[in-house]
């Protein structure tokens, strides 16, 4: 159980989504030093949240179903603007080119982030199904022993492809290309039932 686990936690936290997406186009644009605060924010938010959604969070949208259809409305709303912010991100270098998301930011993003909703029910159901507050903390101990490394990853692929986006086009189109992938993960929550 503890390998299918980790190779969950992996699979889950290196493959493209929302969080990896943000951070390749953080890395390219800002760089690994400046964006380590949003990496660190994205671990953190998400451990948390599989602690919260493991001990019981999810019994509220049972009781409350509105809130379950209210956050899905915030996440859509929320994606599509930082998809726009990153489609206008521009040069590191330039003094309007604004800043990557903060440790806070990153961590409540992970409350809007389809994949991470996905992730952590999952995550819980399977692994943790009794909601016990032992297995519930090894399943966060191990996610976030592995997403940490995971999402790094991303952060230094954008920021090795600093040089070749150093010319102000490429730089536009791989922002362009960044903020399209991100609206494409919104398909699950447009066209997939809850």
């Amino acid at each position: 159980m503890l390998i299918a686990l980790v190779a969950f936690a992996f699979v889950s936290s290196a493959t493209p989504g929302p969080n990896n997406l943000m951070l390749m186009a953080s890395g390219a644009n800002f760089g690994v030093r400046r964006t380590l605060p949003h990496m660190f924010g994205v671990a953190f938010g998400f451990v948390l949240m599989i602690i919260l959604v493991g001990t019981g969070l999810m019994r509220v949208f049972d009781v409350y179903p509105v809130g379950y259809e209210l956050l899905r409305a915030f996440s859509i709303v929320y994606l599509l603007y930082l998809a726009w912010k990153i489609a206008t991100s521009s040069n590191k270098n330039a003094p309007s080119a604004g800043a990557p998301l903060s440790t806070i930011q990153a961590a409540l993003f992970q409350w809007v982030n389809p994949k991470a909703w996905a992730m952590a029910l999952t995550g819980v159901s399977v692994y943790a199904p009794s909601q016990n507050l032992v297995a519930v903390g090894l399943l966060a101990l191990i996610f976030g022993a592995i997403n940490l490394p995971s999402i790094f990853v991303w952060v230094v692929m954008g920021q090795k492809m600093q040089r070749f986006l150093s010319q102000g086009v490429r730089l536009r189109w791989f922002n362009y290309s960044m903020a399209l992938l991100l609206v494409a993960t919104l398909y699950p929550v447009l066209f997939v039932g809850p």
